[in-house]
């Protein structure tokens, strides 16, 4: 996506694909509003989406559905233990040709596509998973010294089961940066799980209809890096980025304590376009403090470490960003 490209479309526009978008999921997911709503921030905002849930929660099922939602390539990768890169990015195959003659044919892997599902990603090995790292950054992908542009729009949207769990390998801290948002999935409170009983086991299964194409999206995307921000607020998340690092002045008392490390710089890309998203979605171009703080939570918890002290106590990083947010005061202009 390029930012210098200016966008025809207008918020009523953007409003409407969104609007259609998140009804045509909602036929098939039940509840989550939370967890649609910061994927679909990613996949307008061309990044990638990593969603953390034990096995069941639906997770799958949300990317499969936006993948029909959306008019746009999809491939589905199965992360196991023996996953070679090979099978992500493809490699040279020797073949034939009509004359007699042998050449290297390049065959691509399941990662050219427009929407990727990286199911289970973390039961890979660090290997497999760093195959993924030229091509969520860059764009391309280099096989054999040779490299290849990625179709646009182009992103990764991840499942991972908590570490916790059997036969899973951590994520790389790089890998994990560039994830734009990291989404937990949480089990559904009585009355969903019932909806979901109906949905699921009677004669017929909802489907999703097509909304958008990759046009559309990238206009979308275009018009959130469009929308101005107000410096009032862009000094409130450099604010809130300085304050999640435990060597800073400006750190609440629990981040000195039981944070390793901050947030880095892409912590606040994510949470500037993030913010315009959001504002965006509920049908505003003037974003606030409120849209920062709606998308802090998914932006930051994988882009602060805990040390071994908050570890043992079993915090997690929604407790410390919390703080942080509640320490970084709002100052307006």
């Amino acid at each position: 996506m390029s930012e210098a490209a200016a966008t025809n479309m207008k918020l009523d526009q953007f409003v409407e694909i969104a609007r259609g978008i998140e009804a045509e999921v909602g036929k098939v997911i039940v509840g989550q509003s939370d967890v649609v709503r910061d994927v679909i921030i990613c996949v307008l905002a061309g990044g990638h989406a990593l969603l953390e849930g034990v096995p069941g929660l639906g997770k799958t099922m949300l990317i499969r559905t936006l993948g029909d939602v959306l008019d746009l390539k999809f491939s589905r990768i199965q992360f196991t233990p023996d996953l070679m890169p090979a099978d992500i990015v493809g490699t040279d195959i020797l073949e034939e040709t009509e004359d007699g003659r042998r050449q290297f044919r390049f065959q691509a892997g399941p990662i050219f596509a427009n929407l990727v599902l990286a199911d289970e990603i973390n039961r890979a090995t660090p290997k497999t998973q760093s195959a993924m790292l030229e091509a969520m950054q860059e764009k391309t992908v280099t096989v054999a010294g040779r490299r290849y542009d990625l179709d646009m729009p182009f992103f990764v949207l991840a499942t991972q089961n908590p570490l916790e769990m059997e036969g899973t390998y951590p994520l790389p801290e790089a890998q994990l940066d560039r994830f734009l948002f990291k989404v937990n999935v949480a089990f559904p409170a009585v009355d969903e799980l019932v909806k979901i009983l109906d949905r699921t086991t009677g004669p017929t299964t909802p489907q999703a209809d097509k909304v958008a194409d990759g046009a559309q999206v990238i206009e979308m995307g275009r018009l959130a890096l469009d929308t101005p921000i107000p410096s009032h607020v862009s000094q409130y998340v450099a604010h809130i980025v300085v304050a999640s690092h435990p060597e800073s002045e400006e750190a609440a008392p629990s981040v000195k304590q039981y944070a390793r490390y901050g947030a880095s710089p892409r912590g606040a890309q994510a949470l500037i376009i993030g913010a315009k998203l959001n504002a965006l979605l509920d049908g505003r171009s003037n974003v606030a403090f409120d849209d920062v703080a709606a998308v802090a939570p998914a932006a930051l918890r994988h882009r602060i470490l805990l040390n071994f002290e908050g570890q043992a106590e079993g915090l997690s990083t929604d407790q410390l960003i919390a703080d942080v947010l509640a320490t970084v005061p709002k100052l307006a202009d």
